[in-house]
């Protein structure tokens, strides 16, 4: 429910005060995007899968972090059905203090000439790597496109001297996300509810994109 107040609260803060009931619905103001968000991890690499047959098309290039446009056209190509928008909605400066991080590894997933997938890895946290982005565009998916960059994963991230590999998705995500990440060897850990601004609102998406989770404003 509403976080109860002495009067009826403005619009302005029925955008930054949610309690969220633990039991029954919660109603979001007008603007706002939900999506509950499930962490998995792993603290040892498990074992080896073959690729795909046919996969062998398919080619991994790194990203030159000073390539913010190539990022961001792959970004939004990958995203756009699945409501990723943190990078669209963070400070140019921050952004490209990122991509920039020698600590962050960006590749891109190769098919007949042309950028169709995605593979963030984020060490910047000791010890630990984080799958920050992973998605490969519709046309390849069923291919077994997804195996075979999950296995360039698996090997990039357990190349470096950590003991810890996580990743969250969420239900506005695709699908399956969930169960293949678990088979790959991904274990839940922690779930939560995430509550943002509906970036289409804020032209920072198309509109009409992730018709699954339609606009309310």
């Amino acid at each position: 429910m509403i976080a109860a107040d002495s009067k009826p609260p403005s619009d302005a803060a029925l955008t930054q005060t949610l309690t969220i009931s633990l039991t029954g619905t919660t109603d979001l103001p007008p603007g706002k995007i939900a999506a509950i968000v499930t962490s998995l991890e792993m603290f040892a690499k498990p074992a080896e899968r073959p690729d795909p047959p046919g996969t062998g098309a398919f080619s991994l290039e790194p990203i030159d972090g000073r390539d913010t446009e190539r990022y961001l056209a792959l970004y939004r190509l990958l995203g756009e059905r699945w409501m990723w928008f943190s990078r669209l909605t963070e400070p140019r400066a921050e952004l490209e203090a990122t991509l920039t991080d020698p600590s962050v590894a960006i590749y891109a997933a190769r098919y007949e000439g042309r950028d169709v997938g995605l593979l963030e890895l984020d060490f910047r946290e000791a010890g630990e790597a984080e799958l920050a982005f992973f998605g490969l565009d519709e046309p390849v998916l069923g291919k077994g496109a997804g195996r075979w960059l999950m296995n360039r994963a698996l090997a990039l991230a357990w190349a470096k001297p950590i003991s810890r590999f996580w990743v969250h998705t969420c239900t506005i995500d695709h699908q399956g996300a969930l169960a293949f990440y678990q088979r790959s060897g991904f274990k839940v850990f922690k779930r939560g509810i995430e509550v943002n601004d509906d970036p289409r609102l804020a032209g920072q998406m198309r509109r009409d994109c992730v018709p699954h989770h339609p606009v309310v404003a």
